[in-house]
């Protein structure tokens, strides 16, 4: 006997609406427009011939019917998406989703990511910078990139790089002001602080056990991408954040100034489930960049040059942290 079921697509559509709140944050979560999740909801409710949801002016809530259908599909969806991961012997050769912080993404994954793609070109890699939280499986991503201090309980954490800290400012700033001393140069210059991050300006300052200059100016920014970029325009001196400014150091954009690089309490994080990291694609993607943060930094290929475009679904990349 067959089973009797609606479009199985729908469920899912119906099931990230449901779960979100929101048809646009579905939307951005499963890459469609808020529209195609709409018309497969209808496809859905007609199928069934029961309303799902409210469509009011004050935004979207589930009926009873939906309220009760919600949990079910959802846990149909899990049953489904873990027996996929878990098939013996499949081969590297779906897809791949990808949430990073964003800064990380701009800085360090996606200029690299072209290797990863020439190593396994049947992957298909999609890069999500979108600050949503990550819900594991039924989220569609399979691994996250994160920053944070400290391995939380719920999933397995791959540590990837500590973060090292270390002042920062262009070759033009640093000609320009005739001070022999490198600490009594940040007292010359705006020192750019970064108005999201925990580890700034007074935490460096703490670790040195240097008092902060007295007659400091401030430039204040709130993503470690402006800060960078800043500093490379010669506004001022930037704490620089390694992985992320290596290439800019390498390139003589930056410089380091009254170092060396300290060590900051946050780290970069590969995050997904245990069962996750048994697809033989999780399982290829976390070796190598656990290689590539390995060997360093290593000529990137250009940015202009003729090259055949790799599979990569770029999604709302920026410049926040």
């Amino acid at each position: 006997m067959g089973f009797r079921l609606p479009p199985v697509n729908t469920l899912r559509l119906f099931e990230a609406a449901a779960r979100l709140g929101s048809f646009k944050l579905a939307a951005d979560e499963i890459h469609i427009t808020p529209s195609a999740i709409s018309h497969g909801i209808q496809t859905l409710e007609n199928w069934l011939g029961t309303e799902l949801f409210h469509r009011g002016p004050r935004g979207l809530t589930l009926t009873p019917a939906g309220e009760a259908y919600a949990p079910e599909v959802q846990a149909a969806l899990s049953i489904l998406a873990t027996a996929t991961e878990r098939l013996p012997g499949r081969r590297a050769t779906g897809a791949l989703s990808v949430s990073s912080a964003p800064t990380f993404a701009n800085r360090w994954l996606l200029p690299r990511l072209s290797r990863f793609t020439e190593l396994y070109p049947d992957i298909r890699v999609t890069i999500d910078t979108s600050r949503h939280y990550v819900d594991f499986p039924t989220a569609g991503i399979d691994l996250a990139i994160r920053r944070g201090t400290a391995p939380k309980s719920g999933e397995s954490w791959t540590q990837l790089v500590p973060e090292m800290v270390v002042p920062v400012c262009s070759p033009s700033l640093r000609q320009s002001i005739s001070v022999d001393d490198e600490v009594e140069l940040l007292g010359h210059a705006p020192l750019i602080h970064v108005t999201t991050v925990r580890e700034d300006w007074r935490s460096w300052f703490e670790a040195r056990g240097i008092a902060p200059p007295s007659n400091e100016r401030a430039i204040r920014v709130d993503t470690i991408q402006l800060a960078a970029e800043g500093a490379m325009r010669g506004l001022g001196i930037a704490m620089g954040r390694k992985p992320l400014i290596d290439e800019y150091l390498v390139q003589g954009s930056l410089l380091e100034i009254a170092g060396p690089a300290i060590p900051a309490d946050t780290s970069y994080w590969l995050v997904g489930t245990q069962l996750a990291f048994d697809r033989p694609e999780t399982r290829l993607f976390r070796a190598w960049i656990l290689q590539e943060l390995r060997n360093g930094v290593r000529p990137l290929a250009p940015t202009t040059a003729a090259v055949p475009r790799p599979k990569i679904t770029p999604q709302r990349l920026g410049i926040a942290r």
